[in-house]
C-alpha cells in the first residue's frame, strides 16, 4: 500500500525509490531456468549462449537485471560496454545466471495490466529486430534490446507500486482521458516514459542503449521508437487504425524495403494485412493516379 506521501511523489522521488531496488524475474522464467539446471550435464552443455539469450529476451525484467549486472561487473574491470543480451549472457556465464535467477524475487502473471506491459515490451523487441535487419543494421540486437527496455519504468511500477498504473487504467476506463499519455499525466502527474528515461539515466546504462531508448536523433533510434509505438497499438487493438501510418513513417526510414517486407515482423491477421497494404499503396501513389517508379 502506498502512503499518502508517496501518492504525491513525482518522477525524481520514484527514481530514487526504484533505482536500487532488486529487479524481479518472471515466474515462468525462474521455473524454466530451474528445469534447465536440473538436466544432465550433456543436455546442459548443449544449450548455447544464444539459446539462453533468447530465454532472457522473453523476460524484460531479466533482460534489464542481466544488463545492469554485466555493466556493474564491467565497470570494475573496464572493457567494452554491454549492448546486447547475448553479450550480457556471455559476461554472466551459465552457473551465475542460474544462481541469479534462482535467488530473484518473482513477478507472477496474476495482473493483466502487467502482463500487457510485458507483452508489449517483448513484441516491440521482436518487431524492432525484424525492421533493423531489413536495413542490414550493424547490430539488430541492440535495437531490439532498446525496444525491450523501453517499458522498464511502467514494468517496475507494476511490481513495486501497482496502485499507480492501476489508477492510470481507471482514468482511461472512466473516459476522463482518451489517450494513455494524458491519462498518466492526469492520474499520477507524470508519464511512464518519463519514468523510464529518468531511470535509464540513473542506472547509467550503456550510452548506445540509452540513446536508442530515447527514440530520437538517429535512424536506429527512430526504428526502436516506431516498434514500441506499433507494439502498443497492436496490444490495444489487433486491427488498430494507426498501423498504415506507422508503416508509411517506417518506409521513409527503410526505403529499400517493400511495404510487404516491413509488415512481416508485425503480427496482424492476414485479412487486415491486406487492408494495410492497400491503404499504404494508395497513400504512396502520387497525384494523378500514376504509381511511383
Amino acid at each position: 500500500m502506498l502512503t499518502s506521501f508517496q501518492w504525491r511523489w513525482g518522477v525524481a522521488q520514484w527514481v530514487e525509490f526504484l533505482k536500487d531496488k532488486e529487479i524481479p524475474v518472471l515466474l515462468r522464467t525462474q521455473a524454466l531456468m530451474q528445469a534447465l539446471a536440473s538436466l544432465d550435464t550433456a543436455s546442459t552443455e548443449a544449450i548455447s549462449a544464444r539459446d539462453l539469450a533468447g530465454y532472457v529476451f522473453a523476460d524484460p525484467y531479466l533482460s534489464l537485471k542481466l544488463l545492469r549486472h554485466a555493466e556493474n561487473r564491467r565497470s570494475r574491470r573496464l572493457g567494452q560496454e554491454t549492448t546486447t543480451t547475448l553479450a550480457a549472457v556471455l559476461h554472466t556465464g551459465w552457473n551465475e545466471l542460474v544462481q541469479l535467477v534462482g535467488a530473484s524475487s518473482v513477478s507472477d502473471d496474476s495482473c493483466q495490466g502487467r502482463n500487457d506491459c510485458e507483452f508489449r515490451a517483448v513484441l516491440a523487441s521482436s518487431i524492432a529486430r525484424g525492421w533493423a535487419g531489413l536495413r542490414s543494421d550493424v547490430s539488430p540486437d541492440e535495437v531490439a534490446l532498446a525496444a525491450l527496455l523501453s517499458e522498464s519504468g511502467e514494468l517496475l511500477l507494476w511490481y513495486f507500486a501497482p496502485e499507480l498504473p492501476l489508477k492510470v487504467a481507471d482514468e482511461l476506463a472512466s473516459g476522463r482521458a482518451f489517450r494513455p499519455l494524458r491519462a498518466q499525466e492526469q492520474a499520477i502527474g507524470f508519464t511512464f516514459r518519463q519514468m523510464t528515461l529518468a531511470l535509464v539515466e540513473a542506472w547509467e546504462l550503456p550510452q548506445i542503449i540509452a540513446l536508442l531508448i530515447r527514440g530520437t536523433d538517429s535512424l536506429r533510434a527512430n526504428i526502436a521508437r516506431l516498434a514500441v509505438d506499433t507494439a502498443r497499438d497492436i496490444v490495444a487493438s489487433d486491427r488498430h487504425p494507426s498501423i498504415p501510418a506507422q508503416l508509411v513513417n517506417l518506409k521513409r526510414l527503410i526505403p529499400g524495403a517493400s511495404y510487404a517486407q516491413l509488415l512481416v515482423p508485425v503480427p496482424i491477421a492476414d485479412d487486415y494485412r491486406e487492408e494495410v497494404l492497400l491503404a499504404v499503396s494508395a497513400e504512396s501513389e502520387p497525384q494523378g493516379g500514376r504509381k511511383p517508379q
